[in-house]
């Protein structure tokens, strides 16, 4: 299913997907969900509606008729969304745009009424509701009594969607922390659901996610975007190298056995660093878990055709990335730049011709290097199918990103071979021709990190492991000034969206909002 996310059932499926947010609200209903499930060859069908809803907004191209009414399809994207997150409120990047909710990104001024962060809330809880109900459909008890229990294949993409929800709800866990919590053991229709503690989720998740280590396939057993037991040992990775931020007790031993799984998979670092990041990066061996995008298939104005698109202005050519012009829209901060000061790198993706390194404002493109990082063209140097849409993929997971959590799980004391971590470093070093280091620290694997993986949504996570997102390292205009300044320690979560907590009165806001 090389591009699952092309969504053959939008006609079957209009009415059946306009959830909102709330998580008691169900995606299929009535006749519409008997007719969708009693057919043994929708259920694949339903599945790539939950892939999709990484990718699209809607069941329509270019975002149209989105699953949240009320909020704009290309605002409301999950990629879009949640890189917004990861990267606006850092040092890696900086948008001119004035859309509403922002420019207070990276001022760190954000609101529980903030677009940009209720979006994304509500995106992961409707990614929960959909999985819900697809895993309620599809129990065993279900099948039997459709006459479906013969089927072999809906198992599999029943643990799927179990996957995609511990995804979501993962990223609720960063994100939020405490957050409303429901499954498909939960009643259907109108209820108030429970909010659930940080911890109490990190503990489900981690239970979930061991249990799907033996339900889906073998690394690289899964078509091409689907999940498969690399996916859910770097989810596990991720889980427990920040389960000293998520529940106050560190688990780096486990982090470095996860990470390891992962390293032994047979995945392998592809030659070329940019490939990773290019129209045909579906063949790199690098990858993970993707979200899928194909310029004709998948039409949407979020997800890398945003990413490629306004990284794009000032002297840099739209051709030059196989777009057919720039948005003139996000940067970098010079004290990014700063991280590959100390000699040649090749992931030094960076365009400077006619920027200026310092931002003295933020809404003018020529403030700020540009990034020249994505791309829609292929190795080879072919656009993709599209000039306006993409067909570059998203690497969630990456080979690379295994590395260092495994070198700093170690590093931070957890089990593991040393003088391992420390090759595992080197070869991506080597790789981008960067001199190898003789030793490892945390500082330096910080800054590895930014190197490494910057624009691929690991940065505010990442500062906030290394205590350095609200005090200890400031950035060009973060907290509004230019110079940069700390902020208040309650902004490593973001706010539960005000609108949630009207309607839910089990729900408590984040202290500080």
């Amino acid at each position: 299913m090389k591009k699952i996310l092309n969504i053959l059932f939008a006609g079957l499926m209009l009415t059946a997907l306009n959830a909102c947010s709330d998580l008691d609200t169900t995606p299929y209903v009535g006749e519409v969900s008997d007719l969708v499930y009693q057919d043994a060859d929708n259920y694949k069908k339903v599945l790539a509606k939950l892939y999709a809803g990484l990718a699209v907004s809607g069941i329509e191209p270019q975002d149209g008729n989105v699953d949240l009414k009320g909020i704009d399809g290309g605002s409301q994207s999950y990629l879009r969304a949640y890189w917004y997150l990861q990267e606006f409120t850092t040092d890696e990047a900086v948008v001119g745009w004035g859309d509403p909710g922002l420019p207070d990104l990276h001022a760190s001024s954000w609101t529980a009424s903030n677009q940009w962060t209720s979006n994304f809330y509500s995106r992961t809880l409707y990614q929960v509701t959909v999985a819900n109900e697809f895993i309620r459909e599809s129990a065993p008890e279900k099948l039997e009594a459709r006459g479906l229990s013969g089927d072999t294949q809906i198992p599999l993409y029943r643990s799927e969607a179990k996957f995609l929800r511990a995804l979501a709800y993962y990223h609720a866990l960063d994100m939020f922390g405490n957050v409303p919590f429901v499954t498909e053991n939960d009643p259907v229709g109108a209820f108030l659901p429970e909010q659930i503690s940080r911890t109490e989720l990190f503990n489900y998740l981690e239970t979930e996610l061991k249990a799907l280590e033996t339900e889906l396939p073998g690394p690289q057993g899964n078509e091409y975007g689907r999940a498969d037991q690399g996916a859910v040992w770097m989810t596990l990775a991720k889980l427990y190298l920040n389960a000293e931020v998520y529940t106050g007790t560190a688990k780096y031993n486990e982090a470095a056995e996860y990470a390891k799984k992962v390293i032994d998979a047979g995945y392998t670092l592809n030659p070329n660093y940019q490939a990773n990041f290019m129209a045909d990066n579906d063949q790199s061996n690098e990858l993970i878990f993707t979200i899928n995008y194909d310029g004709n298939q998948t039409a949407t104005w979020g997800g890398t055709t945003t990413l490629i698109h306004a990284s794009i202005g000032g002297t840099m050519n739209p051709a030059d990335f196989g777009v057919d012009g720039g948005w003139s829209g996000f940067r970098t901060t010079k004290e990014f730049v700063s991280l590959f000061d100390n000699g040649a790198d090749d992931r030094r993706l960076l365009h400077s011709d006619g920027q200026k390194l310092e931002i003295d404002e933020i809404g003018t493109f020529d403030n700020g290097y540009a990034v020249a990082k994505w791309s829609n063209l292929t190795s080879a140097g072919v656009p993709g199918k599209s000039l306006a849409h993409t067909d570059t993929d998203f690497g969630v997971y990456r080979l690379s990103d295994a590395y260092l959590m495994y070198a700093e799980a170690v590093t931070r004391g957890g089990s593991g071979d040393q003088s391992l971590a420390l090759s595992l470093v080197n070869q991506l070093r080597t790789r981008a021709n960067a001199t190898p280091v003789t030793a490892l620290t945390l500082d330096f694997l910080l800054d590895e990190r930014g190197r490494e993986l910057f624009w691929e949504a690991h940065r505010r996570t990442d500062l906030i492991r290394f205590g350095k997102f609200t005090t200890g390292y400031n950035w060009a205009w973060k907290g509004n000034v230019k110079e940069g300044r700390d902020i208040g320690t309650h902004m490593s979560l973001f706010p539960i969206a005000s609108s949630d907590i009207v309607a839910n009165t089990n729900l408590v806001q984040n202290a500080g909002y």
